[in-house]
């Protein structure tokens, strides 16, 4: 992200030869705190995209300039490589969200404008969109001009007319911020945008939040004096006939309807000047105990399994004095040599903090392991002051990398220390960076001593850092021993991950769950996860699966409770008829699917997966995505004595298929873990061949030359106006030099 702000701040000096003639405002001012010569370091965070936004890709700095005003400029030789990112000018925006239970699919419109570019020339222009908490994209419709863009999931393997080309056209500039590149975009042209997501909704004491980045930099806004028109429309389904209040709000949401269950909000303002917060609206269900919902839903006709889909939920609702279990927990640690540095240091702190938390009903301990194992104590111990001081003063000085990796025994080891207990719920936290040889073995064997434990088996929860490690290994291990699985792509938020994966783990309210099959469901075939999770005090339960033939009109859960007790709860089961089932558990099921068809290496499992990605337009780990571009054509016909343009698609099918890759995270690599590679080296990155990681190459050949090229004209943005004078008059004299110096030759 860094490198993509220094493209951002080179276009923001570039965009100083765009001229804009008399009957316009001045040309938006650069954001407060950059002057000529701020450097990186000290840049605000408007350059960073903190909100949907659109950039001119320019290599050729001699093509900017008004596309409707021409103006002199001086003529520029060389390229830029990396290239200057020019942030387009914003004519319009939009946001329809519809929050469904426990996730939000985010449908955003808007149109941007190529202002920086001659209206004889292109350009590449950048999308980059923010999404939201775990945000999952599910498509981009562009139109430009006569042109339309639009994503697809295909078989790369089977696609012929794929764009034989390195070049790659989307990417994660950093998790949850998706890039994408539109090709050759005409300067002055309108560029139209539609991007489709799926994000969850944040959830704590019983409010759920629902958070969109919206904040947009000034310089977007037109240099056109005209009323800008922001719209927001919010439709709100919990699910459930409980009554629903409305906490805050970021924007002045008007609400226009209210229905058994659902809430309709819209929001259309004219401004002089773009949001500047992010949007965020938050509201709470009524409940002090636990409630939920069953939702069933219709499969779509073209869907190759015609067996309903279902979806339970399940919240532990706002009782804050509800009892919690006592925990028993280790922590298995990995210090293989590709942990060093910021990484290793992140882990030790978060776990100090997260051991200094412990009340003294909980028992830890903990095991350090590369090639060979360190283990603070043998035996659990107490959480007491002593204690929490001992194994702070352990993680200091054990948590040391080097070595390699070796899974298997450390965790045989976990689970042997935790004997059976029936007033504890034994946990072992994995954490770990690397990929090895024996994972399936290793599912396997956990998966049959988990199952000769006792009533309360241990729960393994793991965090996967980086992409060297097999994300889907991990998440096999958390899903058979009911565990919770995170993931941290980021160097920056790996202690925050490792804290929030072990408060939300250790605060478990509901344990050993099953739903009762009594009431006429022996038609549920399928059930994502299996077995089902603890519920926990601060995250919903969320349950998806297929089933067939007629449900009861109640389902019952069951499960302990911490003071040991059985508890059950009747759900009331009702048909989705405003809300999109099948949209918002596509990205569960698809996880859970390929859990299963990685850890059964199956094909038919496989092959199941990339049909349901190509329904619900999600990309997959078998799959890729690619931009379809279609050009469109004007016809005109004679109806009832008028002229009317249609505007009709080619049927020769897509002029030109581009790959967008960089989505998928894969299934670990192994080599990188032996070779011990750093573990963020491979974390996700702007294409190479698209964006900011090439040095700038010297593109003056001769000394004349230098006088014209982009070098000298960043140079010429560090001085006062009179220096710049004066370099104007000398770039001048010397080139009338060249000048007689070429006439005297011919």
């Amino acid at each position: 992200m860094e490198e993509f702000t220094k493209a951002v701040e080179e276009g923001m000096r570039l965009s100083r030869r765009v001229c804009y003639s008399n009957d316009l405002v001045n040309p938006p001012k650069p954001p407060i705190g950059m002057n000529k010569s701020t450097k990186l370091s000290y840049l605000p965070e408007e350059l960073r995209p903190n909100s949907p936004m659109l950039y001119s890709v320019i290599y050729d700095p001699s093509i900017v300039d008004n596309p409707d005003y021409a103006s002199y400029q001086p003529h520029v030789y060389g390229r830029m490589n990396p290239p200057a990112l020019i942030p387009l000018q914003m004519n319009e925006i939009g946001l329809d969200i519809q929050c469904c239970l426990d996730s939000a699919l985010v449908t955003l419109t808007g149109s941007w404008r190529v202002h920086c570019v001659m209206g004889s020339r292109s350009c590449d222009c950048r999308i980059v969109i923010p999404m939201g908490e775990q945000g999952s994209l599910l498509g981009v419709e562009a139109d430009v001009s006569k042109q339309s863009y639009s994503t697809q999931i295909v078989n790369i393997e089977s696609e012929q007319s794929l764009e034989k080309t390195n070049k790659e056209y989307g990417c994660f500039l950093k998790p949850h911020t998706f890039s994408l590149i539109i090709p050759k975009v005409s300067g002055g042209s309108m560029i139209s945008l539609k991007v489709s997501w799926v994000q969850n909704m944040l959830y704590k004491d019983g409010e759920f939040t629902i958070k969109i980045p919206f904040k947009f930099p000034e310089f977007v806004n037109p240099v056109k004096n005209v009323a800008r028109k922001e719209k927001i429309k919010l439709c709100l389904n919990t699910g459930t006939a409980m009554e629903v209040i409305c906490k805050a709000t970021s924007h002045a949401l008007k609400e226009t309807s209210r229905q058994s269950g659902s809430l309709f909000f819209s929001y259309d303002a004219k401004l002089l000047k773009w949001s500047s917060r992010d949007f965020h609206f938050s509201y709470t269900v009524c409940s002090g105990s636990i409630f939920g919902s069953v939702m069933l839903q219709s499969p779509m006709l073209n869907d190759l399994d015609q067996r309903e889909v279902f979806y339970i939920s399940l919240f532990p609702g706002n009782n804050n004095e509800a009892k919690v279990f006592r925990n028993k927990v280790v922590f298995v640690v990995d210090t293989s040599k590709s942990m060093q540095g910021m990484t290793l240091e992140s882990t030790t702190d978060a776990l100090s903090t997260t051991i200094s938390k412990f009340s003294s009903e909980d028992s830890f301990s903990i095991i350090a392991f590369n090639d060979k194992m360190s283990i603070f104590s043998s035996s659990l111990k107490i959480a007491t002051t002593k204690t929490i001081k001992d194994a702070t003063q352990w993680l200091n000085q054990n948590l040391v990398a080097g070595g390699g990796t070796n899974i298997m025994q450390p965790l045989n080891k976990a689970l042997d220390m935790l004997l059976d207990d029936t007033d504890r719920v034994p946990h072992i936290f994995l954490i770990t960076d690397g990929s090895v040889e024996d994972e399936r073995s290793i599912c396997s064997s956990m998966k049959i001593s988990i199952a000769n434990r006792g009533a309360i088996a241990p729960r393994i929860h793991t965090l996967g850092l980086g992409l060297y490690c097999n994300h889907y290994f991990l998440r096999t291990l958390a899903t058979i021993s009911r565990g919770q699985y995170d993931a941290a792509f980021d160097s920056g938020n790996v202690e925050s991950r490792i804290q929030s994966l072990v408060d939300r783990a250790l605060s478990p309210l509901l344990v050993n769950m099953t739903i009762d099959s009594s009431d006429h469901l022996d038609n549920i075939l399928e059930l994502y996860p299996l077995p089902i999770p603890d519920l926990l005090h601060g995250s919903p339960l969320i349950i998806v699966g297929r089933c067939q033939g007629n449900f009861s009109d109640s389902i019952k859960v069951k499960g302990i409770l911490p003071d040991l007790s059985n508890f059950a709860i009747k759900v009331k089961v009702q048909r989705a008829k405003h809300i999109p089932i099948d949209r918002i558990s596509a990205r569960q099921q698809f996880d859970m699917l390929t859990v299963q068809a990685w850890f059964s290496n199956s094909k038919q499992l496989e092959e199941k997966v990339i049909n349901l990605s190509k329904l619900r337009n999600l990309t997959c780990e078998y799959c890729d995505m690619v931009l379809y571009q279609i050009k469109e054509m004007n016809l005109a016909s004679e109806h009832e004595g008028k002229k009317n343009k249609l505007l009709i698609r080619s049927s020769k099918g897509p002029e030109l298929v581009l790959p967008v890759q960089g989505l998928k995270i894969g299934f670990g690599n192994i080599i990188a873990t032996t070779q011990n590679l750093p573990t963020f080296s491979g974390q996700a990155k702007p294409p190479e061949n698209t964006i900011i990681f090439q040095k700038t190459i010297n593109c003056c050949s001769g000394f004349t030359d230098c006088f014209c090229c982009y070098c000298c004209i960043r140079m010429c943005s560090c001085i006062n106006d009179q220096c710049a004078i004066a370099m104007t008059q000398l770039c001048a004299y010397m080139t009338c030099l060249a000048c007689f110096g070429c006439c005297s030759d011919v």
